[in-house]
């Protein structure tokens, strides 16, 4: 898919390094690495659970011009 080689692209240093390593260790098992398998993986390493419910819950809570998100 074009967003996962995109996204490995753009990786740099450590984040890199981590991908290179884990991307290794997936394919070794026998696991097909697609897009959600990389998201997954990237969201679970860089970016605690509690931290993305806050961010989601701070996103549907904001406003443009008198709407919210959801509407």
């Amino acid at each position: 898919e074009r967003r996962l080689a995109y996204a490995v692209y753009m990786l740099v240093g450590e984040a890199e390094h981590w991908w290179r390593g884990t991307h290794h260790m997936l394919t070794a098992r026998g696991v097909v690495v697609d897009w959600e398998c990389f998201r997954r993986m990237f969201l679970e390493k860089y970016f605690l659970e509690s931290v993305r419910h806050a961010k989601e819950a701070e996103f549907m809570r904001l406003h443009q011009e008198g709407m919210t998100i959801s509407e």
